[in-house]
């Protein structure tokens, strides 16, 4: 993705997570200088717990059709969960646009709830894993959505108007989409770790290669590495 695309796309997910009233920490308007500044000083934590935006096309170059806006809130560590003690959670928010599949996937750790927080209706397309962790193509699945267990047959689809959520263990893959707009999407988690704990069915990348064609008004979690050190 070109650095430019990336830029327009916070500015447009600010509008909108401003639109739905939800304000997010301070250090999501952070420059990249005063990031940097921060980070060698009192806010090493933010660059440890990968805190901040990501965008993504899952490195196939088809943002409006394979992409996800991402703002990590808060995050623990695995310390902390070898521990059992300190932050053992973390708390997203997404977006999600009209039809762009955030692709299938599951989790070997995390257990996630999926909060439509606002906007359009949010689509999920639902699998149980088979014993080998794969897909099971043929088994019916079974998740808790606010209070209530539900029922879909494999490959069904879950849909969540505004307020509604679904709790998803590590062994239920999805996917998932808005339907009739863009959707702001809440997820609370436990700690939660994008390097190794995504599994996807396809062979896709988890974060863009970005295009250096202009400066970046904020930096990406994946940009960490390269420019906080």
């Amino acid at each position: 993705m070109k650095r430019s695309t990336v830029n327009e796309i916070i500015r447009e997910a600010d509008a909108f997570i401003r639109a739905h009233d939800f304000a997010l920490p301070p250090f999501a308007w952070w420059s990249p200088e005063e990031l940097r500044a921060r980070v060698a000083s009192d806010s090493a934590m933010i660059r440890e717990r990968m805190l901040g935006w990501d965008v993504t096309d899952y490195g196939q170059g088809r943002f409006d059709e394979l992409g996800l806006v991402l703002f990590t809130i808060r995050n623990g560590t695995p310390d902390n969960v070898a521990r059992g003690r300190g932050m053992l959670y973390a708390e997203k928010l997404l977006i999600s646009g009209e039809g762009q599949i955030s692709p299938m996937h599951r989790h070997n750790r995390k257990t996630e709830d999926i909060i439509n927080r606002g906007g359009a209706t949010l689509v999920l397309e639902l699998f149980a894993a088979a014993p080998d962790g794969g897909i099971d193509e043929n088994a019916d699945v079974a998740v808790r959505t606010d209070g209530t267990l539900r029922h879909l047959p494999a490959g069904g689809l879950l849909k969540l108007a505004p307020g509604e959520s679904v709790t998803l263990e590590p062994d239920t893959w999805h996917a998932f989409w808005g339907e009739g707009g863009r959707v702001l999407i809440g997820e609370v988690s436990n700690v939660n770790d994008d390097c190794t704990d995504n599994l996807f069915r396809d062979p896709i990348g988890r974060f863009s290669e970005i295009d250096e064609d202009e400066p970046p008004v904020h930096l990406l979690v994946s940009d960490y590495r390269k420019w906080l050190g």
